[in-house]
């Protein structure tokens, strides 16, 4: 597993997303590592993405599941050809199985469970204190030449 996120490794240009764009200063700074297999993160929720008392928001968590899905295509995709293109998110779907509290350290965990043509299918599962809180699946595309570089 590198050390670097896969965020990182985006071009400067194509870095700005709120959810993990290293260039946006008011982001949430999402990052994911690739271990060769999956893609694993690491998240604390603010005070300021709180549902209800002790709750997060689940946006915030929807969010998670869609930056972490995404860059864990991409890294899959790298992994294929040597190459880090920039995806992005063709379909989001989220099921919250129980309330995520709001304090401690969430864990991101995400797999690749098909390709179908140039997109990827991505499960993520998110866990607070040894218990799955979220699932999400992300149906990530290669970026659009429209959405790039001018």
């Amino acid at each position: 597993m590198t050390n670097t996120p896969v965020q990182h490794r985006y071009a400067e240009d194509l870095s700005y997303c709120y959810g993990c764009g290293k260039n946006n200063a008011q982001g949430l700074h999402i990052q994911t590592y690739w271990d060769g297999e999956q893609g694993v993160g690491r998240f604390t929720p603010r005070p300021e993405h709180i549902a209800l008392p002790g709750f997060v928001y689940g946006g915030m968590l929807a969010s998670l599941v869609d930056c972490h899905g995404v860059a864990t295509a991409a890294a899959a995709a790298c992994a294929d050809d040597g190459q880090l293109s920039r995806y992005v998110t063709a379909s989001l779907h989220v099921d919250f199985l129980r309330p995520t509290p709001l304090g401690p350290e969430l864990e991101l965990v995400a797999r690749v469970t098909e390709r179908r043509g140039r997109k990827i299918v991505v499960e993520v599962e998110i866990s607070a204190l040894g218990e799955v809180r979220v699932r999400g699946q992300v149906v990530a595309a290669p970026m659009p030449q429209t959405m790039g570089r001018e």
